[in-house]
Protein backbone atom coordinates (compact mmCIF):
# COMPACT_ATOMS: atom_id res chain seq x y z
CA UNK A 1 0.00 0.00 0.00
CA UNK A 2 0.94 3.84 -0.31
CA UNK A 3 3.01 5.85 2.14
CA UNK A 4 0.84 8.81 1.94
CA UNK A 5 -2.04 8.12 4.33
CA UNK A 6 0.72 7.34 6.84
CA UNK A 7 2.30 10.47 6.42
CA UNK A 8 -0.38 12.66 6.86
CA UNK A 9 -1.81 11.05 10.00
CA UNK A 10 1.72 10.68 11.54
CA UNK A 11 1.78 14.74 10.61
CA UNK A 12 -1.16 15.69 11.74
CA UNK A 13 -0.63 13.85 15.47
CA UNK A 14 2.65 15.24 15.37
CA UNK A 15 1.46 18.68 15.27
CA UNK A 16 -1.58 17.92 17.88
CA UNK A 17 1.72 17.13 20.18
CA UNK A 18 3.30 20.22 19.88
CA UNK A 19 -0.03 21.89 20.29
CA UNK A 20 -1.04 20.29 23.37
CA UNK A 21 2.32 20.39 24.30
CA UNK A 22 2.22 24.75 24.08
CA UNK A 23 -0.91 24.50 25.34
CA UNK A 24 0.74 23.50 29.26
CA UNK A 25 2.32 27.01 29.28
CA UNK A 26 0.21 29.08 31.59
CA UNK A 27 0.86 32.51 31.07
CA UNK A 28 1.50 34.43 34.24
CA UNK A 29 -1.10 36.81 36.17
CA UNK A 30 1.21 39.29 36.60
CA UNK A 31 3.21 41.63 34.11
CA UNK A 32 6.62 41.54 35.18
CA UNK A 33 9.71 39.41 34.31
CA UNK A 34 9.71 37.91 37.41
CA UNK A 35 6.77 36.21 37.01
CA UNK A 36 8.05 34.60 34.57
CA UNK A 37 11.07 32.85 36.85
CA UNK A 38 8.52 30.47 38.75
CA UNK A 39 8.30 28.95 34.88
CA UNK A 40 11.35 28.58 33.71
CA UNK A 41 11.16 24.67 34.05
CA UNK A 42 8.46 24.28 32.14
CA UNK A 43 9.57 26.43 29.45
CA UNK A 44 13.21 24.53 29.33
CA UNK A 45 10.84 21.23 30.05
CA UNK A 46 8.82 22.43 26.58
CA UNK A 47 11.99 23.66 24.22
CA UNK A 48 13.66 20.09 25.34
CA UNK A 49 10.07 18.04 24.15
CA UNK A 50 9.48 20.55 21.17
CA UNK A 51 13.20 19.38 20.07
CA UNK A 52 12.42 16.38 20.62
CA UNK A 53 9.21 16.17 18.33
CA UNK A 54 11.18 18.16 16.03
CA UNK A 55 13.60 15.05 15.68
CA UNK A 56 11.31 12.37 15.23
CA UNK A 57 8.85 14.72 12.71
CA UNK A 58 12.27 15.53 10.67
CA UNK A 59 13.73 11.70 10.99
CA UNK A 60 10.23 10.33 10.20
CA UNK A 61 9.91 12.13 6.66
CA UNK A 62 13.50 11.43 5.76
CA UNK A 63 12.99 7.62 6.61
CA UNK A 64 9.80 7.21 4.60
CA UNK A 65 11.17 9.49 1.70
CA UNK A 66 13.29 6.01 1.31
CA UNK A 67 10.23 4.20 2.08
CA UNK A 68 8.42 3.12 -1.45
CA UNK A 69 5.68 1.32 0.43
CA UNK A 70 4.10 0.45 3.53
CA UNK A 71 2.32 -2.65 4.90
CA UNK A 72 -0.07 -3.79 8.20
CA UNK A 73 3.11 -4.31 10.26
CA UNK A 74 4.75 -0.77 9.19
CA UNK A 75 1.50 0.64 9.83
CA UNK A 76 1.17 -0.51 13.66
CA UNK A 77 5.08 -0.12 14.05
CA UNK A 78 3.69 3.56 13.37
CA UNK A 79 1.33 3.93 15.56
CA UNK A 80 3.64 2.42 18.37
CA UNK A 81 5.73 5.37 17.86
CA UNK A 82 2.90 7.63 18.08
CA UNK A 83 1.18 6.49 20.86
CA UNK A 84 4.54 7.40 22.92
CA UNK A 85 5.14 10.39 21.45
CA UNK A 86 1.99 11.09 22.03
CA UNK A 87 3.09 10.59 25.70
CA UNK A 88 5.24 13.52 25.79
CA UNK A 89 3.40 16.03 26.96
CA UNK A 90 2.44 14.28 29.70
CA UNK A 91 5.94 14.01 30.51
CA UNK A 92 7.10 17.27 29.98
CA UNK A 93 4.56 19.21 32.10
CA UNK A 94 4.87 16.55 35.28
CA UNK A 95 9.17 17.15 34.52
CA UNK A 96 8.65 21.26 33.80
CA UNK A 97 6.50 21.19 37.27
CA UNK A 98 8.68 19.61 39.19
CA UNK A 99 11.66 20.69 37.52
CA UNK A 100 14.89 18.14 38.87
CA UNK A 101 12.75 15.88 40.56
CA UNK A 102 13.93 12.05 40.60
CA UNK A 103 10.63 10.67 39.05
CA UNK A 104 9.53 12.93 36.46
CA UNK A 105 12.62 12.84 35.41
CA UNK A 106 12.88 9.19 35.35
CA UNK A 107 9.38 9.59 33.66
CA UNK A 108 10.91 11.77 30.86
CA UNK A 109 13.74 9.26 30.46
CA UNK A 110 11.45 6.05 30.11
CA UNK A 111 9.24 7.92 27.92
CA UNK A 112 11.86 9.23 25.25
CA UNK A 113 13.16 5.92 25.99
CA UNK A 114 10.19 4.11 24.22
CA UNK A 115 10.09 6.82 21.80
CA UNK A 116 13.55 5.45 20.63
CA UNK A 117 12.89 1.70 20.72
CA UNK A 118 9.45 2.13 18.81
CA UNK A 119 11.07 4.11 16.12
CA UNK A 120 13.70 1.27 15.91
CA UNK A 121 10.93 -0.75 15.52
CA UNK A 122 9.07 1.13 12.71
CA UNK A 123 12.71 1.18 11.01
CA UNK A 124 13.21 -2.39 11.34
CA UNK A 125 9.44 -3.27 9.59
CA UNK A 126 10.29 -1.15 6.67
CA UNK A 127 13.69 -2.08 5.87
CA UNK A 128 12.05 -6.04 6.41
CA UNK A 129 9.77 -5.09 4.08
CA UNK A 130 11.70 -3.46 1.32
CA UNK A 131 14.65 -6.41 1.50
CA UNK A 132 18.24 -6.38 2.72
CA UNK A 133 19.02 -5.12 -0.63
CA UNK A 134 17.19 -2.07 -0.89
CA UNK A 135 18.06 1.79 -0.76
CA UNK A 136 16.00 2.13 2.52
CA UNK A 137 18.71 -0.59 3.96
CA UNK A 138 21.40 0.50 2.84
CA UNK A 139 21.28 4.18 3.59
CA UNK A 140 20.07 3.04 7.59
CA UNK A 141 23.03 0.04 7.39
CA UNK A 142 23.54 -1.16 10.84
CA UNK A 143 22.41 2.07 12.50
CA UNK A 144 24.68 2.10 15.18
CA UNK A 145 23.56 5.60 15.99
CA UNK A 146 19.87 4.42 16.91
CA UNK A 147 21.08 1.54 19.04
CA UNK A 148 23.78 3.56 21.15
CA UNK A 149 20.78 6.03 21.74
CA UNK A 150 18.08 3.35 22.95
CA UNK A 151 21.35 2.31 25.39
CA UNK A 152 21.94 5.76 26.50
CA UNK A 153 18.20 6.25 27.09
CA UNK A 154 17.94 3.56 29.22
CA UNK A 155 21.19 4.75 30.97
CA UNK A 156 19.67 7.49 31.91
CA UNK A 157 16.66 6.63 33.26
CA UNK A 158 18.06 5.16 36.33
CA UNK A 159 20.73 7.78 36.52
CA UNK A 160 18.35 9.95 37.22
CA UNK A 161 16.66 8.47 40.19
CA UNK A 162 19.95 8.65 41.48
CA UNK A 163 21.23 12.11 40.31
CA UNK A 164 18.34 13.90 38.45
CA UNK A 165 20.74 16.38 36.40
CA UNK A 166 22.95 13.68 35.07
CA UNK A 167 19.18 12.20 33.64
CA UNK A 168 18.94 15.69 32.40
CA UNK A 169 21.87 15.90 30.55
CA UNK A 170 22.14 12.88 28.94
CA UNK A 171 18.96 13.53 27.66
CA UNK A 172 19.98 17.35 26.17
CA UNK A 173 23.23 15.37 25.29
CA UNK A 174 21.28 12.76 23.02
CA UNK A 175 19.06 15.42 21.78
CA UNK A 176 21.66 17.37 20.37
CA UNK A 177 23.37 14.12 19.02
CA UNK A 178 20.14 13.74 16.46
CA UNK A 179 19.44 17.28 15.96
CA UNK A 180 20.95 17.21 12.71
CA UNK A 181 18.53 15.60 9.98
CA UNK A 182 19.75 11.78 9.93
CA UNK A 183 22.96 12.29 7.60
CA UNK A 184 22.95 8.46 6.06
CA UNK A 185 19.58 8.97 4.86
CA UNK A 186 20.40 12.77 3.57
CA UNK A 187 23.61 10.95 1.48
CA UNK A 188 21.84 8.46 0.13
CA UNK A 189 19.28 10.77 -1.53
CA UNK A 190 22.10 13.17 -3.22
CA UNK A 191 24.13 9.70 -4.17
CA UNK A 192 20.46 8.66 -6.14
CA UNK A 193 19.25 11.85 -7.17
CA UNK A 194 16.01 11.43 -5.43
Amino acid sequence: MGKSRLEAFSDGVIAIIITIMVLELKVPHEATIDALLPLWPLFFSYVLSFVYVGIYWNNHHHLLQLATRVDGRALWANLHLLFWLSLLPFATNWLGEHSLAAMPMATYGAVLLMCAIAYEILVRSLVALHGPQSGLARAIGRDVKGWVSIVLYAAGVPLSFWLPWLGAAFYVGLALLWIRPDPRVERHVASTGG
